[in-house]
């Protein structure tokens, strides 16, 4: 909020009262030099591709003193995703895992304290490449090396970290490589540099469906699955879904309540994302949707779909698709032919009047009469074909009427079309 000019005044004059002494205080005492501030970086690392799930791969790291003055005392941090862990561990750091909070993924962590000078202008390396180790659930995961003075603190921030563990086999160190060039601190531009490490593996996304059963009226809910099947963890990218489910309703029923990942694309068809950018080895996501049939039409079905992002690593197509069927009762045209068929049977009997005119078959007169009756038998046969015809149009016409329905669908679907995927994260995982 801006000042009002008369006050601004005001405090300008007495600022400047305050600001005289202090200049004359000032020049009783000798200037005191400010220590500059350390200035460490990390060299770039190089990704890590096709490693086999099981097996150990080395990362080398340097650092860089881009400051004027020495640094005593350092720590190098390094931490892995859920896919990779160290191989070895080093006397001089600390072991503990950070768990999944604030949309990202938990991490294995290493806090090494590197008690030995790093000089100004000099790049370091470490004695021995980190020796790190791809688990049967590496796919796409990521090594983040930092470097400052400070130590780093499990607990800070409220991440809930575990009771760190001291390492146990030789400390890590530090040697010089030699004076830094122009390429080397463009090489060094951060404290922090970070990795992909991409594993030879797979992953089986997998989708079921529902089979339901309900009468015209009923609300029924129908619960679409996403499954991961491993072997791989799957990551990807930071606020962004893992993947997009595809949910078509099955026809004669409407939404009443859609689930909460899932955003409306047309009254029929939803697009459902994931809680997290990640997905565990049998881990993955249930959406359930509550529907209302609004009309029997029989056995009706609903398609469920992977869409949106590649998936490289899936190489199982055959559970990529999967169905909503529901039951809905025997369709309202088809049951009032079946009604009519019956009543046809009945027209068809009573032509046995006809037959019993065949008793009068001793005479001419009788055997037309037989004839006759003959003739009704046929004639029954034809009324009872009308019949049906006639019955199956006005449940035909009956089964239109569903304008009312139709609104209160409409109606329903607004009403549940509120919801936003922009909290489902939070929301979900609270309703779990």
């Amino acid at each position: 909020m801006r000042i009002a000019p008369s006050r601004s005044r005001t405090l300008r004059g007495g600022t400047a009262a305050v600001a005289a002494a202090a200049l004359v205080a000032l020049g009783a005492v000798p200037a005191l030099a400010a220590e500059p501030e350390p200035d460490l970086g990390v060299g770039t690392i190089a990704p890590v591709k096709g490693v086999q799930p099981g097996s150990s791969f080395l990362a080398p790291l340097t650092f860089l003193n881009k400051g004027t003055a020495e640094v005593p005392v350092s720590y190098v941090t390094y931490a892995v995703s859920p896919g990779l862990q160290a191989d070895e561990t080093y006397k001089n750091c600390s072991y503990y895992t950070i768990p999944s909070h604030d949309e990202i993924p938990d991490e294995q962590v290493a806090a090494c304290k590197i008690d030995q000078p790093l000089k100004p202008g000099v790049v370091y390396g470490t004695e021995k490449p980190l020796s790190l180790k791809a688990l049967d659930s590496a796919l796409n995961d990521d090594l983040r090396v930092t470097i400052g003075v400070t130590e780093p603190d499990p607990d800070s921030g409220d991440t809930g970290a575990d009771e760190p563990v001291p390492g146990t086999g030789d400390p890590l160190t530090l040697v010089e490589k030699g004076p830094a060039t122009d390429a080397d601190r463009a090489n060094h531009p951060e404290s922090a540099a970070s990795a992909d490490v991409t594993a030879a593996n797979t992953a089986d996304f997998a989708l079921t469906g529902a089979e339901l059963k309900g009468e015209v009226g009923d609300k029924v809910t129908a619960t679409v699955k996403f499954a991961n099947k491993g072997p791989a963890r799957v990551q990807g990218t930071i606020d962004q879904s893992v993947t997009t489910v595809d949910v078509r309703i099955p026809k004669g029923t409407s939404v009443v309540k859609p689930h909460g990942f899932c955003d409306a694309v047309t009254k029929t068809h939803y697009r459902c994302g994931t809680s997290q950018s990640w997905v565990d080895v049998n881990g993955g996501e249930s959406y359930d949707f509550v529907l209302r049939i609004d009309k029997a039409v029989g056995r009706t079905t609903g398609e469920v779909s992977f869409t949106g992002q590649e998936r490289p690593f899936d190489r199982n197509a055959e559970n990529d698709t999967a169905q909503i069927v529901i039951d809905t009762g025997e369709d309202e045209g088809t049951a009032g032919s079946s009604g009519s068929n019956g009543s046809s049977g009945g027209t068809g009997g009573s032509s046995s009047t006809g037959g019993s005119g065949s008793t009068g078959s001793t005479g001419s007169t009788g055997g037309t009469a037989g004839t006759s009756g003959g003739s009704a038998d046929t004639g029954g046969s034809t009324t009872g074909g009308a019949t049906p015809q006639t019955g199956g149009n006005l449940a035909a016409t009956g089964s239109d009427s569903t304008g009312p329905l139709i609104g209160m669908a409409a109606a329903a679907l607004a009403a549940g079309g509120g919801i936003v995927w922009a909290v489902r994260r939070r929301s979900a995982a609270q309703g779990s």
